[in-house]
């Protein structure tokens, strides 16, 4: 026998025991069958998770998302859209105009900053009141004072421009209209119809003003003319110059076209020796002169001679005239305007704090003549004006910013101040009797006033003055009666 074979009768008995267990097994089964055993059933779905995918069907193959190189291609894509957007957003920046609205009025500004244009204005609503006025009587009234709307702009960086209309006092009046061609920082040309450079309060605003009618020395300033300026505010300010040619106007007037060969010229210099130190007291000080010379020439139709107004807005003194309603002046009885004219201004500003001051005296001398005399004439005046403010803010000659504007609810006030003035014009002696007539014109006007403002914003404004006037002359049987008035002003700036 082999070794590793099931041979002879070991293999023969291995063989016979493997058949007689397969057979037990058999029999086991057909007797006593055990029951299937089932499986519990799968518990369904949560609700918030979603159900299986099905399968695939047999055969099938199963879709495949995009490649990798795919999505990198579509997130370039997506980046570089939003690279263009970006790019296009930044360009339309740099070419779109910029319209901003605020205490300055409406602005409209170009991207690069070199081109705007400004729309803002102001109106001034007042009330005059008359007291005491039983030989003279005068008509208490409202009346819209000034109703100016205002266009200023610049073009291209050098050049700025000014257009303002008045509507006030029921009459269509353009004050300004002018341009600048600025020369560096501090120095421009300025062309057109604007204020001469001459009386202090003449050239404040007139949002600015500390009474609701200017003073007397503003009686002998030139308002408005046509003509040529240079001007410039060299040393950081501390120095304003200017120096102009203009076609001439009348004390306190201005005129829109001249009707003589004959031309003024004006010259002022104002200092601000301190505005750069670090002194409080003197920081506020500033003082400056002014002059104009030309040549003055009227007719009797036109005489070119002013007429002056008391704060009321009343005629105190006028120079002769024989002109009626149905005869024309003649050069035997009306005085008018013949040769050279001259003024001559000092003035000064100071404020310390809640404290202001402004003074000034003008002068004006011009030849005049009524057939058939001829002589020179010289007028003056003066003037000072004091402010004090109740309340914690700072005065300025370019107005009152209230720290607190008026609004209850956050309980702001505004500002208060209390104001006081006095001064005089006087009119040369030798106008009476034969230039002027004593009657009607008063040689001297003295006037007295005391006032509070209300700065309910640095947009909004609220006067209250009285303003009592005596005169030297100007009536038949001597001085004329004297001018009470209560004046007061409502003003919004936008």
């Amino acid at each position: 026998m082999r070794r590793g074979t099931w041979t002879g009768w070991p293999g023969a008995m291995a063989i016979l025991m493997l058949a007689m267990g397969a057979a037990g097994t058999a029999t086991a089964s057909a007797a006593d069958p055990d029951p299937p055993v089932q499986e519990p059933p799968a518990p369904p779905p949560a609700p918030d998770e979603p159900a299986p995918p099905p399968s695939p069907e047999e055969g099938t193959v199963p879709e495949t998302g995009p490649t990798t190189e795919e999505l990198d291609e579509r997130l370039k894509l997506l980046e570089r859209r939003d690279e263009v957007a970006q790019e296009q957003t930044a360009e339309k920046a740099k070419t779109a105009p910029t319209v901003t609205a605020g205490r300055e009025g409406v602005q409209i500004r170009s991207a690069d900053g070199t081109t705007y244009l400004r729309v803002r204005g102001y109106v001034q609503a007042d009330a005059r009141v008359f007291t005491e006025d039983d030989v003279r009587p005068n008509t208490n009234t409202f009346v819209l004072r000034r109703v100016r709307p205002i266009f200023e702009g610049q073009v291209s960086k050098h050049f700025e421009f000014r257009f303002m209309p008045d509507f006030g006092g029921g009459t269509a009046v353009i004050q300004d209209a002018w341009m600048d061609w600025k020369f560096g920082a501090s120095t421009r040309l300025r062309a057109g119809k604007t204020k001469v450079p001459f009386g202090l309060e003449r050239l404040q605003s007139a949002l600015d003003i500390l009474f609701v009618e200017r003073e007397a020395a503003t009686n002998i300033a030139p308002n408005r003319d046509i003509g040529l300026m240079m001007t410039g505010d060299p040393l950081d300010g501390l120095v304003n110059w200017s120096a102009g040619v203009w076609n001439g106007v009348t004390d306190g007037g201005s005129g829109d076209i001249d009707t003589t060969n004959g031309k003024e010229g004006s010259a002022r210099v104002f200092v601000q020796p301190f505005l750069r130190t670090s002194s409080t007291a003197f920081r506020g000080f500033g003082i400056g002169i002014a002059a104009t010379l030309g040549r003055n020439d009227g007719t009797p139709a036109s005489p070119a001679l002013s007429s002056y107004r008391t704060p009321g807005q009343q005629v105190f003194f006028s120079y002769r005239t024989d002109a009626t309603t149905t005869t024309p002046a003649t050069a035997d009885g009306t005085t008018v305007a013949a040769g050279r004219k001259m003024r001559v201004s000092p003035q000064m500003y100071w404020s310390i704090g809640r404290f202001g001051l402004l003074a000034e005296y003008a002068r004006s001398d011009q030849e005049v003549t009524r057939a058939p005399s001829t002589t020179n004439l010289t007028n003056e005046a003066w003037d000072a004006t004091a402010s004090f403010l109740l309340t914690d803010d700072v005065t300025s000659y370019r107005g009152v910013t209230p720290k607190r504007p008026f609004d209850p609810e956050s309980r702001g006030f505004g500002a208060v101040e209390i104001v006081a003035r006095a001064g005089a014009q006087r009119q040369d002696e030798n106008s009476f009797p034969f230039y002027a007539n004593p009657a009607s014109s008063a040689e001297v006007a003295r006037d007295r006033g005391v006032g509070v403002n209300w700065y309910l914003s640095r947009n909004a404004k609220l006067m209250l003055d009285y303003i009592e006037t005596r005169f030297a002359g100007g009536a038949i049987d001597g001085d004329r009666e004297d001018e009470r008035v209560i004046l007061n002003r409502f003003q919004v700036s936008f």
